[in-house]
């Protein structure tokens, strides 16, 4: 998957995040070249919700608040943002439920966007989930799939983000708002018909 891996380190690098790292364009490449080695073969299917990697950077190099704004829909020109509803510094205290790699990039593999859970309940979506021995996707991980295969985000087939929590009943998801990806939240015991359960199988560093 050389080529995959190529096109998704060239698709950050042209989204800013060498800057959002305070890195270079080399010292960026030089963070995200050892996980090459890890990056698994298969061919993607965004269409179907599908796919084998994604190169994740976690908030430790760049923010969310920064990087939600370089999403959008597919063939779409306007920004995602960060809903309201996340009152001042809430964010930082939706953190990691799963064991993430210590390292400021890693690779998230087998990503499924989810959509078998569209209308059932959020807490019983994820038992399904851990039953399966996979992982739900953190808020990190459903902004790096809608950053690199935008086309994942449609209509009544968005996700919620179960991996990462506050402690109270809020689950953090991603659904398309004002013609742009939003990061939101849902209730972790009420049912949306259009919004499903993202999850991976595991993550390498």
């Amino acid at each position: 998957m050389t080529a995959e891996f190529d096109r998704q380190v060239a698709n950050l690098v042209d989204r800013g995040y060498p800057e959002l790292a305070g890195l270079d364009e080399d010292g960026f490449r030089a963070l995200v070249e050892p996980l090459r080695a890890a990056a698994p073969s298969g061919d993607p299917v965004p269409d179907a919700g599908r796919v084998p990697f994604l190169l994740v950077v976690t908030r430790k190099a760049a923010p969310i608040e920064e990087t939600m704004p370089h999403t959008a829909l597919h063939n779409g020109r306007l920004p995602g943002f960060v809903d309201h509803s996340f009152e001042p510094g809430s964010l930082d205290r939706f953190v990691a439920t799963v064991d993430l790699p210590a390292a400021d990039a890693y690779l998230l593999l087998d990503v499924e966007r989810g959509e078998e859970f569209c209308g059932a309940v959020p807490d019983d979506a994820m038992a399904v989930i851990a039953g399966r021995g996979r992982t739900p996707l953190t808020i990190e991980e459903g902004i790096a799939l809608i950053t690199h295969f935008p086309e994942v985000l449609v209509k009544n087939k968005c996700f919620s983000l179960g991996g990462s929590r506050c402690g109270d009943r809020r689950v953090p998801a991603i659904w398309i708002s004002k013609r742009a990806p939003k990061l939101g939240w849902c209730w972790q015991g009420n049912p949306h018909t259009w919004l499903g359960m993202a999850s991976a199988g595991s993550r390498a560093a």
